[in-house]
């Protein structure tokens, strides 16, 4: 019997990770390789102070919206490689720092289509031909906030080429990509990118695929 209730409990559990890693409610991070934070880590020296100031000179714009900063430090590696100009989508409003509650509230704009207020906007957007478009996968879709940032009247995406990439801590990589092409439909798009937690390896390879760089 004593056995019996040892192996049920394992199957409950198991059922309970797989339940959260499916739905992927805000997990940018993977769990086993990076553990979750309630804010943006400031231990990454890459990472901008300021999300307006330009990193590059290039026609090449990276806009990213981040919680943990996976997808922060996959726009920094592209930066890097590209010479392109960092931008980071925030909300006027911050999300709750307690993950339940951000979950919460990230889940209700999803269900409910609602665009929170950004704070800022992008300096001289014409200037930018290529648009690369990040963010996590948050319950298997992209965040509210790119929703607003590329629905946004302040700016034109016409004719201009968007790449999406994304974190993810387990499904949801080709719906939330599918969603920044389908957001930008006078867009030009090239292939995107999905990596897990702030895994990098493979950024340099599907840029060089896609030919923006050599």
């Amino acid at each position: 019997m004593k056995k019996y209730l040892v192996y049920l409990m394992m199957v409950l559990s198991a059922f309970t990770f797989n339940a959260c890693g499916n739905d992927d409610p805000i997990m940018e991070d993977p769990g086993t390789e990076q553990p979750e934070t309630p804010d943006d880590s400031t231990d990454n020296p890459d990472d901008p102070a300021n999300p307006d100031e330009p990193s590059g000179d290039s026609n090449i714009l990276i806009a990213y919206f981040t919680r943990t900063n996976n997808t922060g430090t996959v726009a920094q590696a592209i930066a890097n490689l590209t010479g392109g100009t960092l931008y980071r989508i925030e909300t006027v409003i911050p999300y709750p720092e307690d993950y339940t509650e951000c979950t919460e509230v990230a889940r209700e704009e999803l269900e409910n289509g609602i665009r929170p207020e950004l704070s800022g906007t992008v300096e001289n957007m014409e200037q930018y031909d290529t648009i690369f478009v990040g963010c996590p996968v948050w319950w298997g879709d992209a965040p509210m906030p790119i929703w607003s940032f590329l629905e946004s009247e302040e700016y034109n995406f016409t004719g201009k080429t968007v790449i999406p990439f994304c974190t993810y801590a387990s499904t949801g990589r080709d719906a939330t990509l599918q969603r920044i092409v389908a957001l930008t439909p006078d867009s030009e798009h090239l292939e995107g990118f999905g990596t897990s937690g702030r895994n990098i390896n493979g950024v340099e390879a599907w840029l060089r695929e896609i030919g923006i760089i050599e």
